[in-house]
């Protein structure tokens, strides 16, 4: 994921969890104006590049425990906001913990199949 993979990432967790920017920064505990900074600094950036920023690169990136913040202040966990499809995160996470439970190997080959043809 690129850092603004990662910035887009957190502004649909935060529009998920219905809350304004300024919400999100108070509720994380952050500087009040922290995520439109983030998400401002961040939007231009279009390299995919994770190296040595350019002096007058504008753009700038949370700490792991700021992200650790802002992920449990939208309500979510580490899993469902890196899941690679956050949107169908709840129901692939429904199916996989039902998978789990079911102890019929003939079931969870049954559903393979049902899936691997859909």
């Amino acid at each position: 994921m690129t850092e603004k993979e990662l910035v887009e990432r957190i502004s649909l967790a935060r529009t998920m969890a219905n809350m304004s920017a300024r919400e999100l920064s108070l509720k994380a505990d952050v500087n009040g104006a922290y995520i439109s900074r983030l998400e401002t600094a961040n939007s231009t950036r279009t390299d995919n590049v994770d190296s040595v920023k350019a002096p007058n690169d504008k753009s700038f990136n949370p700490s792991i425990s700021t992200m650790l913040k802002l992920i449990e202040a939208c309500g979510m966990t580490e899993e469902e906001f890196f899941y690679h499809n956050i949107l169908d995160y709840k129901k692939d996470k429904q199916i996989l913990d039902l998978l789990a439970k079911c102890k019929n190997t003939e079931i969870k080959d049954a559903v393979i199949k049902i899936l691997e043809n859909s």
